[in-house]
């Protein structure tokens, strides 16, 4: 059963994709789930069953008191408190447990938690390795991020870094390729070889890649527009740049002969 912990060291999520991903991946950090009162249909009990496995407490709570925990936000009627101690994830951790080559998403400059949440949940979709970001002139992990991402937060690592420019260049160091999307670039996504071990580093909708960002990449490119609008939202943008990479490489796997 999940212990408590200090009022300080919790948070609340909430959602059903968040709630249920998190009583997979880290159910001990579950401290307890608050469950709309006179809910009883499936996705309901479903959670109920999942929770009672785990011994995870489920409390019928009224909607006003669901409404403050999530702090106005859409709950869906389920609500969970959670230990939001954590071993904070380097990204050197990352690099030294890599399962195949390395397909990472660098966010530069993106502060609305909406969006974090949106390319969470694309990278866990491209089976990304990581999201990294830096610590200042970014999104936190909040509440709402974490619903957005609707269970992804818990299956992507979300990874800080102090300097963004000297962690490129720690990827490269390990092999990574770094590719940063840029309207300006003279090839497109698709000239770029994305086999290998590659991170994709976006900027912020309008703003872009800050100069020594743009400078540190390994190569620039730029995402094809056909109609009138300039740019995309970033989660937009980091899907069609993550999903390129997941093509090529399925195609590579698909011409390269197998040994007997």
């Amino acid at each position: 059963m999940a212990k408590d912990a200090a009022r300080g060291d919790t948070r609340f999520i909430f959602g059903f994709h968040a709630v249920r991903s998190r009583l997979r991946n880290d159910p001990e950090g579950v401290l307890d789930i608050h469950l709309a009162s006179g809910r009883h249909d499936a996705r309901a009990r479903d959670l109920m069953t999942q929770a009672e496995a785990l011994g995870v407490r489920v409390m019928p709570t009224d909607a006003a008191r669901l409404d403050g925990m999530a702090g106005g936000a859409a709950h869906q009627g389920v609500v969970a408190r959670v230990d939001a101690r954590h071993k904070a994830l380097k990204l050197a951790d990352v690099l030294e447990t890599l399962d195949g080559p390395a397909l990472l998403l660098v966010l530069d400059g993106v502060t609305d938690p909406h969006n974090l949440g949106a390319c969470l949940r694309v990278a866990d979709a491209a089976g990304a390795h990581a999201v990294i970001a830096p610590k200042d002139r970014a999104a936190s992990l909040n509440a709402a991020a974490i619903k957005v991402a609707s269970g992804a937060a818990d299956a992507v690592p979300y990874v800080t870094v102090t300097n963004l420019a000297r962690a490129l260049r720690e990827m490269q160091d390990a092999g990574v390729w770094v590719i940063g999307a840029a309207g300006e670039a003279e090839g497109d996504l698709y000239s770029v070889d994305q086999t290998g071990p590659v991170a994709w580093v976006l900027g912020a909708e309008g703003d872009g890649l800050r100069r020594l960002t743009r400078e540190t990449c390994d190569v620039l490119a730029r995402i094809p527009m056909h109609g009138s609008v300039s740019s995309l939202n970033v989660s937009v943008a980091s899907g069609i740049c993550l999903f390129e990479a997941c093509r090529q490489r399925q195609l590579a796997a698909a011409t390269t002969p197998s040994r007997s």
